[in-house]
C-alpha cells in the first residue's frame, strides 16, 4: 500500500485495476456441454444486435453520389474481407484476441504495471470496445467508474459464451465509428479510400484501424500526417505479431496516405439528395432505415462542375473591388455572404442533371434552388418576347426604346427605365432583347397583355403567381429558381412543357424496386415555331449582348443561348441559358436581400459563372447544333438597315434572321417596309 499511495494521480486507477483484472479471473460460468446457449434476452449488453443501415444513392452513371440515414453504415461479412483488414485491428487494439474469453487478464496485468511507472493505459479488449460501443445506453465507456468496468467485462464474457470468435470480429468491423457519421469498414472505405471494404490495400487497412483510438485525430483524409505516423505503427505491430513480414511491413510503410476526393462520391451533392430523401418519403419508401438503394437524374460530371463554378465564381466576385459586403471568408460561421444557386436540366425529359442550393451546405442547409422565393428581373422576358411573336411580330418588327409614363390604379405612375439610364430609341425585337431593353419589354406586356403573357409561362410550366402589373414584364413576382430554369426548357425544347424528376427508381436491399415514381406526361406548350425565334434571339444576348460574358469560358463550338436577370436595387442577378442538350439557371444574390454590389448585373456576375460550369461540362464533349424547323423560314438581313441584305451588303454586316412562315419581308420600299414597324403603343397611356 506504500507503493499505491506514492502515486498521487495513479492510485485510484490501479486499484481500481486490481479489483478488474481479479473480477476478470474469475472463470466463467459456461453452459453444460451438448446444450445451446440461452437465446439472448432483449436489452442485454452481451447481445448482439441489428445496427442502422444507409441507404444508398447513385447518379445516372451508376456512381455513388451519398449516402441517407442516421448512421451511415453498410454492414459486410467478415469472410467478404482481405485477411488483413481483420488482422490489422487485431494488432493494434487486442492482439490475444484469440486467446481471452472476452477480458484479456494478461494485458490487464501490464496496464497495472504501466499504471504504476505513470504511464495509465486502458486494457479493452475487442469484445468490451463492442459491448460499450454496440449499448452505449447500457455501458457508457465515458463513465470512468470500478462499476462499469466490472460490466462491461462480465457483459464481454457472456458475450464470448453467445457467439463466435468471428461473429464477434464481424460485429465489431461494421461497429466502429471513423467519424463523419460513417460506422463501420465498408463506409470508411467508401469514403475515405472510394472502394469498397474488400478491395482495401494493405496500407488502407492499417489507415482504418488507426482510427479507433480517436476518428478525428487520425482522420486520413484531413490529417493524412497523423494517420501516417499511428498507420505505420499498426504495420509494425502486424509484423511483429506474425499477420505480415517485416519486409512487406517496411514496404507498405513507406507508402503515403491517399484519400479519394469528394469524401469518395462521384460528385458533392447533398441539396440533390435532401430533395431524393424527401421525395422518396412521399412516395412512401422509409428510406432513412436504411437497406435502399436510389438512382437519380444527377449527372455527376455537371454537377462537380456546378459547384466549383459557383465557388470559384462567389470568391472572385468578393475579390472585386468594388465588392464591400462580408465574404464567406470572414463570415465565421455565418451565411450572410453572398449565396448561390445552380439548376440543370435536361432539356428534353426535364430530368435533373445538377443541383446546388448554395455555396456550403456544412453552414447552411437552406436550400435556395428549391425552397428560395426570388425576383427574376429581366431573366423573365422570353416569355414577354415569346407572347409577342405569337401575336404575330418578327424579331425585325420595330419597337422604340423610349421613356414611357403608365398611371397605375393606385395613382402613381410606373416608368421604367434601363440599367444605364439611357434610351436607345427605335430597336428591332432582336436588338430589344439581345441589349435587354426595359421599356420596349413594357410596351409588350402593355400591348398583349397580362393575362396572355402570364398564360404563356404558365403553360411553359412556371407556377409561381405572376401578379398582373407592367413592372411583371421585368420579373417583378417571385419565383423559384428550379420552376423558372423548368420553364425555360419549353423554349430549349421547342415548346414542351417538363417536369423536373430527381428519382428513377428506388430498390431494397434484395434489389426489387419498391418506387419508381411515374414520368409525367410532356405537355405542349409553346408553338415550336415560336420558340425556335425566341430561342434564336437569345443566341444573340451570348455571341453579342448582355451575356456575352459566357464566350469567355465556352467555346464557339457549343450552340448557347440564354438571358440574364437583375433586378432594380441589384439584389438578385441570374442567367439562365441553354444548349441543345441542357438547360441551366444561375442565381447570386444575399439570403436576406439586399444590393450586391453598385453595378451588380447578370451579365458580369451570374453569367461567369454559368460559362464556367457549361465550358467544364463540355470540355471533352461534342453537342449537336440547332436546325431551322418546319414552318420557319430564313432569310440573310443587313444587320445595319434591318432590311433583307444585298449584294452591297458588307459581309460583318449579314446575319441570318428567322421568321414564321408568312411573316416574312419582301423586297420591299423604304415606306412599306415601316408597315413592319410596331403599331399601336402610344409612349403614354
Amino acid at each position: 500500500m506504500a507503493l499505491l499511495s506514492s502515486r498521487r494521480r495513479g492510485a485510484p486507477l490501479v486499484v481500481a485495476a486490481i479489483v478488474v483484472a481479479v473480477a476478470a479471473s474469475l472463470p466463467a460460468q459456461q453452459p453444460a456441454r451438448g446444450t445451446k446457449p440461452a437465446a439472448p434476452a432483449t436489452g442485454e449488453a452481451w447481445q448482439i444486435v441489428p445496427v442502422p443501415q444507409s441507404s444508398l444513392v447513385y447518379g445516372r452513371d451508376g456512381s455513388l453520389i451519398g449516402e441517407i440515414g442516421k448512421e451511415w453504415r453498410t454492414s459486410v461479412p467478415l469472410k467478404t474481407l482481405p485477411k488483413y483488414v481483420a488482422q490489422a485491428f487485431i494488432a493494434v487494439e487486442d492482439k490475444r484476441f484469440y486467446d481471452h474469453s472476452g477480458v484479456d487478464v494478461i494485458g490487464m496485468a501490464g496496464a497495472i504495471r504501466d499504471a504504476l511507472g505513470g504511464h495509465a493505459r486502458g486494457a479493452s479488449t475487442i469484445t468490451q470496445l463492442l459491448v460499450g460501443n454496440m449499448h452505449p445506453d447500457l455501458i457508457d465507456r465515458r463513465d470512468r467508474s470500478i462499476g462499469r468496468k466490472l460490466r462491461e467485462q462480465s457483459a464481454a464474457r457472456e458475450m464470448e459464451r453467445h457467439y463466435t470468435k468471428e461473429q464477434i470480429l464481424e460485429a465489431f468491423l461494421n461497429q466502429v465509428n471513423f467519424g463523419h457519421g460513417w460506422y463501420g469498414v465498408e463506409a470508411a472505405a467508401r469514403h475515405y479510400f472510394g472502394k469498397m471494404a474488400a478491395h482495401l490495400t494493405l496500407a488502407e487497412a492499417a489507415s482504418l484501424a488507426a482510427m479507433p483510438k480517436g476518428p478525428a485525430t487520425y482522420d486520413p483524409a484531413r490529417k493524412p500526417g497523423k494517420n501516417l505516423v499511428r498507420r505505420n505503427t499498426v504495420l509494425a505491430l502486424m509484423a511483429e505479431q506474425g499477420f505480415i513480414s517485416k519486409a512487406l511491413a517496411e514496404q507498405t510503410r513507406a507508402l503515403r496516405v491517399v484519400t479519394a476526393p469528394n469524401d469518395g462520391m462521384s460528385a458533392p451533392s447533398p441539396y440533390f439528395i435532401d430533395v431524393v430523401r424527401i421525395q422518396a418519403e412521399r412516395g412512401g419508401v422509409p428510406v432513412m432505415q436504411g437497406g435502399y438503394r436510389l438512382y437519380t437524374t444527377l449527372d455527376p460530371a455537371l454537377q462537380r462542375a456546378a459547384v466549383t463554378s459557383l465557388v470559384e465564381g462567389t470568391i472572385a466576385i468578393e475579390g472585386k473591388p468594388n465588392y464591400k459586403q462580408l465574404s464567406r471568408a470572414d463570415a465565421r460561421g455565418r451565411t450572410n455572404y453572398l449565396q448561390g444557386a445552380v439548376v440543370a436540366l435536361d432539356a428534353v425529359t426535364g430530368d435533373v442533371r445538377a443541383l446546388v442550393g448554395g455555396r456550403n451546405y456544412g453552414e447552411s442547409r437552406f436550400d435556395r434552388a428549391v425552397d428560395g422565393m426570388r425576383q427574376p428581373g429581366s431573366s423573365i422576358k422570353p416569355f414577354v418576347y415569346a407572347a409577342a411573336i405569337a401575336g404575330g411580330l418578327t424579331p425585325l418588327s420595330v419597337v422604340p426604346d423610349t421613356a414611357i409614363q403608365i398611371p397605375l390604379s393606385d395613382g402613381t405612375v410606373y416608368a421604367p427605365k434601363n440599367a444605364d439610364g439611357k434610351f436607345l430609341g427605335d430597336l428591332t425585337l432582336r436588338e430589344a432583347i439581345t441589349l435587354s431593353r426595359n421599356p420596349v419589354a413594357v410596351q409588350l406586356w402593355m400591348k398583349y397583355g397580362p393575362d396572355s403573357i402570364i398564360a404563356l409561362a404558365r403553360r411553359a410550366g412556371l407556377e409561381s403567381p405572376i401578379a398582373p402589373y407592367p413592372s411583371s414584364a421585368l420579373g417583378a413576382s417571385v419565383v423559384q429558381p428550379l420552376n423558372l430554369v423548368t420553364a425555360f426548357a419549353a423554349i430549349a425544347n421547342l415548346g414542351t412543357a417538363v417536369s423536373p424528376r430527381f428519382v428513377v427508381r428506388v430498390e431494397d436491399h434484395a434489389g426489387r424496386t419498391v418506387w419508381a415514381p411515374t414520368a409525367p406526361v410532356a405537355a405542349p406548350s409553346i408553338d415550336p415555331r415560336v420558340a425556335f425565334i425566341v430561342r434564336d434571339m437569345m443566341r444573340d444576348v451570348v455571341e453579342r449582348g448582355t451575356g456575352s460574358a459566357v464566350r469567355r469560358y465556352v467555346p464557339p463550338r457549343i450552340p448557347v443561348a440564354g438571358k440574364t436577370g437583375t433586378t432594380d436595387d441589384n439584389a438578385d442577378v441570374w442567367f439562365v441559358g441553354m444548349t441543345p442538350e441542357i438547360v441551366a439557371g444561375v442565381w447570386l444574390g444575399f439570403d436576406r436581400p439586399r444590393s450586391i454590389a453598385k453595378g451588380a448585373a447578370g451579365g458580369t456576375l451570374a453569367a461567369p459563372i454559368w460559362g464556367r460550369m457549361i465550358g467544364q461540362y463540355y470540355g471533352g464533349r461534342a453537342t449537336a447544333d440547332w436546325t431551322p424547323i418546319d414552318g420557319v423560314v430564313a432569310g440573310t438581313i443587313d444587320r445595319e438597315t434591318h432590311r433583307p441584305a444585298t449584294v452591297d451588303t458588307p459581309v460583318d454586316r449579314r446575319y441570318t434572321e428567322y421568321f414564321i412562315a408568312g411573316t416574312q419581308p419582301r423586297e420591299v420600299t423604304l415606306e412599306n417596309w415601316r408597315k413592319w414597324r410596331f403599331e399601336g403603343v402610344p409612349v403614354s397611356w
